[in-house]
């Protein structure tokens, strides 16, 4: 599938996150890196499903619904979702919202690994 200009628009933030995360991280503000990398994630997700349906989510509920629907119909969506979960818990719920922000290694290298999950959100976007 082709990706138009409003995926695209919408991956470049999802780019902008992660470096927001990683600028954060890197001056020791792990917990507020933790929630940009989520967002980074989150708009990653959006940008993926906008892609298949041709409709942005609205709400983070929207992108867990469409998140679910593509999974059932494709196996590596369905891959991709379960990084989604882990880090919709551990980086936005555990880390941001509660502070729980340990062991911290996991959380730094879930920040890092952000690139990768926005470069498999953009290769299914892209059908490869």
């Amino acid at each position: 599938m082709a990706m138009t200009a409003d995926v695209e628009q919408i991956f470049a933030d999802a780019h902008l996150m992660r470096v927001a995360a990683l600028s954060l991280m890197n001056s020791g503000d792990i917990r507020d890196a933790a929630e940009k990398a989520w967002c980074a994630v989150k708009r990653a997700t959006d940008a993926l499903i906008t892609a298949e349906t041709g409709a942005e989510p609205t709400t983070s509920t929207a992108t867990s619904r469409g998140l679910r629907i593509l999974s059932r119909e494709n196996p590596q969506i369905k891959e991709l979702s379960t990084t989604y979960y882990r880090y919709q818990a551990d980086l936005h719920g555990q880390c941001f919202y509660y502070g729980f922000c340990d062991p911290i290694e996991e959380i730094i290298d879930s920040i890092r690994e952000t690139d990768q999950f926005i470069a498999r959100a953009e290769r299914l976007a892209k059908g490869t």
